[in-house]
């Protein structure tokens, strides 16, 4: 047995492929045994293309059994495997209901401006940072300590939501050197993306080179891919130039996280 094995709450936290197993067991449990393949594909966002390789890795690890007939169940392997799996998820929700989120009691944001303690204040994202104000917003809270104007302040007894939207990630696609690296960019279209942006990440020493031609020192060069998602995470609209080999590895991260992106082929014809 690994030490994955040994300990599912990782297994199934950091691996996304053991998150998708998780739910195609499930989905052929609920449903078993005429399982319909198109229906687990839609229900879980996913091709049908991919249910079929699960379900083929599933049978060939003997999670789960398929018939002549082109039924499925789960097998005796496959039901250990998700209840260790599920009961790993179970206990993790209850330590963050629990223990995490019940420590939670004060957050920290920017003052709107100059704040006393004790004053109630609404508090909300802006340019992905947290904010307090004396407005009325969706979520509340009372300030814990006096803060001028720019301040960090202390903010507990939040209750509501705090409005929040995420950001668009837009994609632009450069050559390798081989195929013309920075020269063969169409250098106007990017200025214009890049203008509309509040933060500016390249992949590739094409790519940043290309942004430095535009008149553009990137914000970020060093891990962009993970930086750009979190600033899209809080609401900024981000573009990343990227060279074309690193292309399919950015747009699989951003549909695994659920970012909405734009494609943009800046490639000279």
């Amino acid at each position: 047995m690994t030490r994955s094995s040994k300990n599912p709450l990782k297994s199934i936290l950091r691996n996304k492929r053991a998150v998708s197993r998780l739910q195609i067991l499930a989905e052929i449990a609920e449903h078993q045994p005429a399982v319909r393949q198109l229906e687990i594909a839609a229900n879980l966002g996913i091709t049908p293309q991919a249910v079929s390789e699960y379900i083929r890795e599933l049978v060939g690890e003997g999670m789960v059994s398929a018939s002549y007939r082109g039924n499925y169940e789960v097998t005796r392997s496959g039901i250990e495997w998700m209840l260790a799996n599920a009961g790993s998820l179970e206990s993790y929700a209850r330590h963050i209901r629990e223990d995490i989120v019940q420590q939670v009691s004060v957050w920290t944001a920017i003052a709107a401006g100059d704040l006393k303690t004790g004053d109630g204040v609404g508090v909300y994202m802006q340019d992905g940072f947290l904010y307090a104000a004396k407005k009325p917003m969706r979520a509340t809270g009372s300030v814990i300590a006096d803060a001028k104007k720019d301040e960090d302040v202390g903010i507990e007894s939040l209750i509501g939501i705090i409005e929040h939207h995420e950001g668009a990630v837009h994609l632009c696609k450069v050559p390798r050197i081989m195929h013309g690296g920075s020269r063969k960019v169409q250098s106007d279209q990017l200025k214009e993306i890049v203008a509309k942006a509040g933060m500016v990440a390249a992949v590739g020493l094409e790519a940043y080179v290309a942004l430095k031609s535009a008149g553009r020192e990137p914000d970020m060069f060093f891990g962009a891919r993970e930086g750009v998602i979190e600033a899209a995470f809080h609401g900024i609209d981000c573009a990343i130039v990227i060279v074309d080999e690193e292309f399919t590895d950015i747009t699989t991260r951003l549909d695994g996280v659920k970012l909405t992106y734009v494609i943009h082929d800046l490639i000279v014809p």
